[in-house]
């Protein structure tokens, strides 16, 4: 059974296990589920090496859909989605201070409009969108199915050789790529059609159902490449946010390092894109939130191709390997007092992760949470500057603080208390958020109504 018994289930628990599984073996821990081995880097420097062939690799699909989505998401094309970040970044603030309770909806809402209006050129109102609800669902199944032991089939591999009538994982398996392929296909060719009457807005899909034939993508593979970024981006986003909002909530004192830096620089007007590299201590805020609460704690699993041997660690062909993020970002010798968070080792030379200028410096740039090598997010540049202007959006706003019960006493909000899954986010908690002076209220309520508006979108339809 190997060491079936010993873990816990969860990724995130998983991960904890892994990285006290570390104090034994220094660079590379690995976990026997029956014929199935899994590798767990837990230092950064492994996850870097250079000429690792950890990674599969890049075959002519993969060549083919990453080279377009590149073209779409290099730093140069990301720029050009910076209205609607501002748009969508600006609804976020208004809903939050009006009812802080719905916290999670409006970041879902916030991811899933920011993909829609880049990757369909569609308008999302409500949140409660037919389409949104149902993307977001496959967004979750996903998550559900990636989860290591999620089915007994990855940990007893020679059940793949079943019968479909003795594999229900199968059928469950077929039936989520027929979803997930038929929405896919469904919202493309929606495009599709508005691109023959030249009614599409500039996004993804328009921009693929241009390109297909350049890029010799089939009709299910550009649906997937536009799907598939939706997938990658919408709940990773939103789980961040979540954990920032507990951060504040937790840590508060830290909202006086970022109130003195956006009203310097800022005064009286939302922060822009234009502000953030003049924001270290934003920059070092939300970059602090993905280190303590890493979205993919356990890492991504990436099959080992072929046998391999690293630092004195023989590592078979066929193996999964998983670079464990929580223990990464937990290596003491890196991150001192790595259970602490404090935005201040970005910020002082005295820490071993402070980097100069600081125009630059704290940024996201190949942060290890965004993966490594030729298979790190390929949407890192727009996921940066959504975390970065909602940061500095919702601090100039607003002030989080514990919220109070009936008895007027403080409510408790446990540190640690997240969900399993493949990404994760804390479960509900209680917090409040209010705007930091009513100058600051209405100036939010201006603003949403003006990009409302001036929405390029606003009447079609949706």
């Amino acid at each position: 059974m190997g060491n079936l018994t010993e873990t816990t289930p969860g990724v995130v628990q998983a991960a904890v296990q892994y990285l006290k599984s570390n104090t034994l073996l220094a660079v590379t821990s690995s976990v026997t589920f029956s014929a199935l081995l899994l590798i767990v880097i837990s230092y950064l420097h492994t996850s870097k090496r250079p000429d690792a062939k950890l990674l599969p690799g890049p075959k002519d699909r993969w060549r083919r859909t990453r080279k377009f989505m590149h073209q779409l998401t290099m730093p140069a094309a990301a720029t050009s989605y910076e209205p609607a970040q501002l748009l969508e970044s600006t609804r976020v603030v208004y809903n939050l201070l009006k009812d802080p309770t719905t916290y999670e909806h409006v970041f879902e809402q916030y991811s899933g409009g920011l993909i829609f209006r880049i990757g369909y050129g569609k308008r999302i109102v409500t949140g409660e969108e037919d389409a949104l609800r149902r993307i977001i669902q496959v967004n979750r199944n996903l998550e559900r199915i990636a989860s290591p032991g999620s089915y007994l089939v990855d940990t007893v591999p020679m059940l793949k050789y079943l019968p479909a009538w003795l594999a229900p994982f199968k059928a469950e398996a077929a039936r989520l790529h027929s979803e997930e392929l038929s929405l896919f296909r469904e919202l493309l060719d929606e495009v599709r059609q508005r691109v023959r009457n030249g009614t599409a807005a500039s996004c993804f899909a328009s921009q693929l159902v241009v390109q297909q034939e350049k890029f010799g993508l089939s009709d299910d593979e550009g649906a997937y490449v536009v799907g598939t970024m939706f997938e990658a981006g919408s709940g990773t986003t939103a789980a961040v946010m979540m954990s920032f909002c507990l951060a504040m909530t937790l840590y508060p004192q830290w909202q006086s390092l970022v109130w003195e830096e956006v009203d310097r620089i800022c005064g009286d007007r939302m922060p822009d894109f234009q502000d953030i590299p003049e924001m270290p201590a934003v920059r070092a805020v939300i970059k602090e939130v993905l280190r303590w609460r890493p979205v993919t704690a356990g890492g991504v699993p990436h099959l080992l191709t072929r046998d391999d041997v690293y630092s004195g660690f023989f590592l078979p062909e066929g193996s999964i390997v998983h670079a464990n993020q929580w223990a990464i970002h937990r290596e003491k010798a890196l991150y001192p007092d790595p259970e602490i968070f404090n935005p201040n080792r970005w910020l002082l030379p005295e820490y071993p992760t402070y980097r100069e200028p600081l125009s630059k410096f704290p940024n996201l740039q190949n942060y290890s949470a965004f993966g490594f090598g030729r298979r790190i997010c390929p949407g890192m540049n727009i996921a940066e500057r959504s975390l970065h202007i909602l940061t500095a959006r919702i601090l100039w706003a607003g002030r989080f603080s514990k919220k109070k019960g009936p008895d007027g006493a403080e409510m408790d909000v446990p540190d640690y208390d997240y969900g399993s899954g493949f990404n994760t986010q804390p479960k509900p908690f209680p917090f409040s958020f209010v705007a930091r002076s009513p100058e600051r209220m209405k100036a939010v309520e201006e603003s949403w109504e003006k990009a409302r508006a001036e929405d390029p979108l606003r009447g079609d339809g949706d």
